[in-house]
């Protein structure tokens, strides 16, 4: 066990100080095979942001990049430079293929000061940013890429560099638009996946509903299954994880809407014979009754370490279920197709919705509401990805809303730092200037963190605190005392 003392008080200079979060100053993809001579060094670059950037300007960042990569690796040939520290910026380097080299610029956060004669005088805060964020935001980009466009090689297969820099500018020019490196923290480096908890019952309900579909519209190869923006069952493991955080962080924040909206003028009424329901595509068509709707569905790429499947992803919703359909690419799902979907998943799935939505009342009645609690904690668990905050109130690619203070963010995140230099189980244990104490327990691979707001407690009570948050919380897990 350890423990140490961390964290700052504001100064007198707090109310004149402007501060600048971290920004995105570059991202570029590159291959140094593809410009090997001199003369030849811009055929190396597959994708490079911003593109305005002056042709030599680029040359010279990615030769900087490559000299750095080799130079590391003449001390340890299996693990080149991750991240380089530099005063104004740090640089974070990934090889998610071979060859292929990925390099992402964030500017450090700035503190801007009025100096005595009223000029500004910027601060970088060398320290302020941690290396595994934004070295595992780096490595969602390339998953993120993958999901939708299957990996760097196939592209080049498919039609050489020039599909495979048509591909990365199509992409990479939407999705950088998304990362908000202000919002990065902890739950970057797990990229967990937060499950439904469930009774036996509705689970079987849940399981019987997939096969009943799956029999039903026999082109469907895969399924999963989310209520309330959380599985309840999905694909392998990698692959669900880059499509869960596609599915929460994109997708279904695109369509909110109240869950309740069309209870008042019931949808689809119009058609005989069909029962009432609130099921909709929320990829496809979106408007059955027009005879000319598009029935287009996003490709996705999953296990493209061995089989290489390319499918479409069909995602249907109604009130606080999904399911999304997973279907051979070669197959084109027509209108007539989308619905006979709609008319069999539609009803039954909104049935389930409601059933679910009553059990999950009954199950929270039975455990009591309880008041709110001294302590807010985020749970990992490395085996299944499952992931489990009371510290987030909302975490979406443009927001994280924390119910803590950033400096108590940070010090989780040094700590996760420390768990990772050693593979034995540990706890730390931290007290902030604050008056908050801050746990971190690994054990059997996983990992829990604590805040507690606790100002005149000593080292035991913090530590008998948390017995008690693992026994109520996580009664059926193993934490080593």
């Amino acid at each position: 066990m350890a423990a140490a003392a961390a964290g700052a008080g504001s100064g007198p200079w707090a109310a004149q100080e402007k501060q600048f979060p971290p920004a995105l100053l570059s991202f570029f993809i590159y291959n140094p095979r593809f410009g090997p001579r001199e003369g030849q060094e811009e055929n190396k670059i597959l994708f490079y942001h911003p593109n305005e950037v002056e042709k030599n300007e680029k040359i010279r960042n990615v030769g900087l990049c490559e000299a750095i990569v080799q130079f590391t690796r003449t001390f340890s040939p299996s693990k080149p430079a991750k991240s380089l520290h530099t005063q104004k910026n740090r640089q974070f380097f990934n090889e998610p293929e071979e060859n292929f080299w990925m390099v992402m610029v964030v500017r450090n956060p700035i503190i801007e000061k009025q100096s005595k004669d009223g000029k500004p005088v910027i601060e970088y805060q060398e320290e302020e940013l941690l290396d595994k964020v934004y070295s595992s935001v780096l490595r969602q980009c390339y998953s993120m890429y993958k999901l939708f466009n299957g990996t760097f090689l196939k592209a080049m297969e498919d039609g050489g560099v020039k599909l495979l820099k048509e591909r990365l500018e199509k992409f990479f020019h939407r999705y950088l638009q998304t990362l908000h490196l202000q919002s990065c923290d902890l739950l970057d480096i797990f990229g967990g996946i937060s499950f439904f908890p469930l009774d036996k019952m509705t689970y079987l309900k849940i399981q019987s509903f997939i096969n009943r579909m799956e029999e039903s519209l026999n082109i469907v190869k895969y399924t999963a299954f989310l209520y309330n923006d959380q599985l309840i069952c999905g694909l392998e493991q990698d692959d669900m994880r880059i499509l869960y955080k596609y599915l929460t962080t994109s997708l279904f924040p695109r369509h909110i809407e109240p869950e309740l909206a069309g209870r008042d003028s019931p949808i689809r009424a119009e058609m005989p014979g069909n029962l009432q329901h609130y099921g909709r595509f929320l990829t496809g068509p979106l408007n059955l009754n027009d005879p000319d709707a598009k029935c287009r569905f996003p490709k996705i790429f999953v296990n493209t370490d061995d089989t290489y499947e390319e499918l479409h992803l069909i995602v249907y919703k109604a009130m606080s279920a999904a399911v999304c359909f997973m279907i051979d690419a070669s197959v084109h799902p027509t209108l007539d197709f989308c619905r006979r979907l709609d008319s069999i998943v539609g009803p039954q799935l909104t049935v389930l919705a409601s059933d679910i939505c009553e059990q999950f009342n009954i199950n929270k009645r039975m455990s009591g509401s309880e008041k709110e609690p001294q302590f807010k904690f985020i749970y990992f668990n490395h085996m299944n990805l499952a992931e489990k905050s009371t510290v987030h109130m909302r975490k979406t690619p443009s927001v994280s809303l924390t119910s803590v203070h950033p400096d108590l963010m940070k010090i989780l995140g040094d700590i996760n730092s420390d768990f990772t230099r050693v593979d034995e189980d540990e706890e730390i244990i931290v007290k902030a200037m604050s008056d908050y104490w801050v746990v971190g327990k690994k054990s059997d691979r996983r990992e829990l963190y604590v805040i507690l707001n606790q100002k005149n407690a000593n080292l035991i009570e913090v530590n008998e605190e948390v017995k008690k948050l693992c026994a109520t919380q996580f009664n059926n897990i193993f934490f080593l005392d």
